[in-house]
Order: structure tokens, then C-alpha cells, then sequence
């Protein structure tokens, strides 16, 4: 089981994914933006995050340089579907920057559990 702060601006996209990561017996905090995820990181730690890049408030990439700034061995996976920009470039930005594994969107649920599994399995 892993603590995971799943971040992302789609309501509907959090909640499925949560119902997904919770059945496979992960524990499962959400937040709707950057900004918030920076204070609930400040709060609480999570093992692991899964970040969305094109969101309001705070994107993805200021909130990952951001949370490595607080924990440089934060285990972040960046996840995109693009919105209105190329997903390709602001994943490969992404693990450029710090993440440990990117994911286009849409992806299946086991790619998601497998990219957790391959995350986790890393030493810090």
C-alpha cells in the first residue's frame, strides 16, 4: 500500500482514478491544483505523486520544481493529455526536471499500477 497525492484539475478524472488506485489497496489524497498540493505535501507527506501538467492555479512543472525544492526525493510521476499544448514536450520537461516516470493520457489502469510498482520498487 502506498500514500499517494493524486493531482489534478478534471473532478471526474480524480475520483475515477482514486476509486481505481484505493481498489488496488493504495491510500489516496487528492488535489485539485498545484497549489494546494504544495500545502498538503507541507502538511503531510505522500510516498508517491502523481502530477497532471496543464492545470489552473499552479502547473505542473512550477509544482514539481517546487516540491523538489522541499524534498529533493519526492517520487513524482508526471501525467498529461495535453489540453491546449504538445504532451509529449511537457512530459519529456518533466522527467527532464525530476520526474521519475511520465504517463500520456489516456492510460489503463495497469499501466498506472505498473508505473507505481516501478517507481516504488526505486531506491530513493
Amino acid at each position: 500500500m502506498t500514500r499517494i497525492l493524486l493531482v489534478d484539475d478534471s473532478e471526474a478524472f480524480r475520483y475515477v482514478l482514486r476509486e481505481m488506485l484505493e481498489g488496488a489497496g493504495h491510500r489516496v489524497r487528492l488535489a485539485e491544483n498545484g497549489k494546494i498540493a504544495i500545502e498538503l505535501e507541507r502538511q503531510q507527506p505522500s510516498e508517491l505523486i502523481l502530477m497532471d501538467l496543464v492545470m489552473p492555479e499552479k502547473e505542473g512543472i512550477e509544482t514539481i520544481l517546487e516540491l523538489l525544492v522541499q524534498n529533493a526525493n519526492v517520487r513524482i510521476i508526471a501525467i498529461s493529455g495535453g489540453g491546449s499544448s504538445n504532451p509529449d514536450a511537457n512530459l519529456r520537461m518533466a522527467k527532464s526536471l525530476g520526474a521519475k516516470l511520465v504517463l500520456k493520457k489516456p492510460f489503463s489502469r495497469a499501466e498506472v499500477l505498473s508505473a507505481i510498482e516501478q517507481v516504488m520498487a526505486e531506491p530513493r
